[in-house]
């Protein structure tokens, strides 16, 4: 356990630097600012990369500069390339890591030449700060000793831009445009400049009807400007380009102990799991891979979140909250300072299980005891829901034939997205019953004991269209005693690449087949009374973009058609969820 008492103490006023000029190898030169003890002598530092302007941005809404310069580190928060006061052109993640240009490592090395650095160096931030830690650990820059990394990506094309085929629209639109628009004095000046601020402020002000625009290839208010996202829009499937900005493919090229933060409601959660499993297992050093660490808690995306407990509608109770910074404490005390905290003698995973609402230490994940359970989808009327179909879900699988059920998908008129794993809209805990009714459901009888899901969930659907491509949404609840639908995750599968995201392969409308749905991870105890649902669907808008049905190109056609989707479940089809069920203990 973490002993309290020989953690850093706050024992040092803070001093300030602003736009410290950093030199990259290509002579571009980057902006930070410092915030170091009012002290002689040298110390650790913390680095952020950030996109988000180095005077704002999560680290600075959660107080990290002030609170570790109080306790012995030096703190820099620096705009990344072509971001506010750096130069040079901003192009997501392209120059952060093991490159042509490596931003990160040039940053931390020129760091460790500077007299108020000790050369041991740690790495802070999230999201698009985690990418460019997990970035600058690809070149393994010397003086770099830890990181702790908060809800980050490791495969950009399935879990930032894309989701399985599904383009991210309700985040990706809304990124670039906040992107776009803060860096306009990157992209234009004079009279160009105030124009194009009006455009962009007039596109913020409409960004509902942009999501509704088609074609979305390409986005005329970014191009010229932002044209990153047109050819993110233009690489729908996995391949090179993407292959270039992938972590996931290169964790035996990191060697940096590496505490990985994550939340049951954030967009990359999957990202999160994939660095943690990829750099303990595969990370170039024995020591590098016993020093992955791993928390998960019930939050949405974005540091001020982690300390609230209420998510979204929904109220984990006080122990679900964290102090951020406490937290990242006896980490980077141990690791930069030598401080003997007690952090590596925890077990390496700490998750919060919902229903029971309590933290847990675990040994490993997925979680050595668990068993994979098959949950199969069933006619007949559960009583709990005026759904598409009411259907019931149970542990036995089909013994007899069972008629399927059947929906028409029509790409005007989608099930909206309400609430989630999702980011640029409202996202979190949100009860579920005003869409699961648009769905089809198959939800458990009451439970007579407790259940716990704790671990990846996959569901396997027997399916066909009418359309030559579809779309299939699934999502898991835990519906409670009054109603109430809680989610706990869902996936998305384009159809047309159920069998590779490199290579996609039309339906033939009328055939069924095999398709495997990724839920990504959950961690829940379906209490007594409680009900488990299984909702199925073919759109979440504007989360997803929507699928036009034609199997035409993919974001660029300006209409679809509808389709009638079919979910087969019975003795030769059993369509069923795999839950990883966790046996008492």
């Amino acid at each position: 356990m973490v002993n309290p008492d020989v953690l850093s103490q706050p024992q040092y006023e803070p001093v300030f630097e602003k736009n410290i000029e950093m030199p990259m190898r290509d002579g571009t030169i980057l902006r930070a600012n410092v915030t170091r003890p009012n002290a002689a002598g040298s110390f650790p530092i913390l680095l952020e990369r950030s996109p988000y302007n180095k005077d704002g941005g999560s680290e600075i809404a959660v107080g990290a500069p002030e609170f570790f310069a109080r306790r012995g580190y030096a703190v820099v928060i620096q705009d990344v390339r072509g971001r506010f006061a750096s130069d040079g052109e901003f192009y997501p993640f392209k120059d952060d890591g093991a490159g042509v240009l490596r931003d990160g490592y040039d940053t931390i090395e020129w760091l460790a030449t500077q007299p108020w650095c000790n050369g041991d160096i740690g790495t802070i931030g999230g999201s698009y700060s985690g990418a460019t830690q997990y970035q600058a650990a690809l070149s393994r820059p010397p003086h770099l000793r830890a990181m702790f990394v908060r809800e980050s990506s490791a495969d950009y094309q399935r879990e930032w831009v894309y989701r399985d085929g599904a383009f991210e629209l309700g985040f990706s639109l809304y990124w670039a445009h906040v992107v776009t628009e803060t860096n306009l004095p990157h992209l234009a000046e004079g009279e160009e400049l105030e124009r194009q601020k009006r455009l962009l402020r007039k596109a913020g002000e409409e960004i509902d009807d942009w999501y509704a625009k088609l074609p979305l290839y390409p986005c005329p208010f970014l191009e010229g400007l932002s044209d990153w996202h047109n050819v993110w829009l233009d690489h729908p499937q996995a391949g090179p380009y993407w292959q270039q900005l992938n972590i996931e493919k290169f964790h035996d090229q990191t060697e940096t102990p590496t505490y990985h933060q994550g939340a049951w409601f954030d967009i990359f959660l999957a990202g999160t799991l994939k660095n943690y499993l990829g750099m303990k297992h595969q990370a170039r050093t024995e020591e590098a891979r016993r020093s992955q660490k791993l928390i998960i808690g019930p939050w949405i995306h974005g540091a001020p979140n982690i300390n609230k407990h209420v998510v979204g509608e929904f109220d984990f109770g006080v122990d679900a909250a964290k102090d951020f910074n406490q937290m990242r404490l006896p980490w980077f005390d141990y690791w930069l300072k030598g401080i003997a905290t007690g952090v590596m003698d925890e077990p390496p995973v700490q998750i919060f299980v919902m229903g029971r609402n309590q933290w847990r230490a675990e040994e490993d994940w997925p979680l050595p005891d668990t068993c994979y359970t098959n949950y199969y989808l069933h006619g007949g009327h559960s009583g709990s829901i005026d759904s598409l179909n009411d259907g019931t879900l149970a542990s036995a699988p089909p013994l007899a034939s069972e008629n399927p059920d059947s929906f028409l998908y029509d790409p005007v008129n989608p099930v909206p997205t309400l609430a989630g794993n999702t980011l640029g809209i409202p996202s979190g805990v949100v009860d579920q019953r005003p869409v699961d009714a648009q769905c089809l459901t198959f939800t458990s009888e009451p439970l007579a004991e407790e259940l716990e899901v704790t671990g990846p969930v996959q569901a396997i659907l027997y399916g066909m269209s009418s359309a030559p491509d579809t779309d299939w949404v699934v999502r898991l609840t835990d519906v409670h005693p009054d109603g109430y639908s809680r989610p706990l995750c869902d996936g998305i599968l384009r159809a047309r690449y159920r069998e590779s995201f490199e290579q996609e392969r039309l339906l033939e409308p009328g055939q069924i087949y095999r398709f495997e749905v990724d839920l990504w991870a959950t961690s829940n105890v379906f209490l007594e009374g409680h009900r488990i649902r299984v909702v199925i669907t073919s759109s979440s808008f504007p989360r997803f973009d929507r699928n036009l049905n034609t199997g035409g190109p993919i974001h660029k056609e300006a209409a679809g058609q509808i389709a009638i989707n079919t979910v087969l479940h019975d003795v030769l089809r059993p369509s069923h969820l795999v839950l990883p069920v966790i046996p008492p203990r």
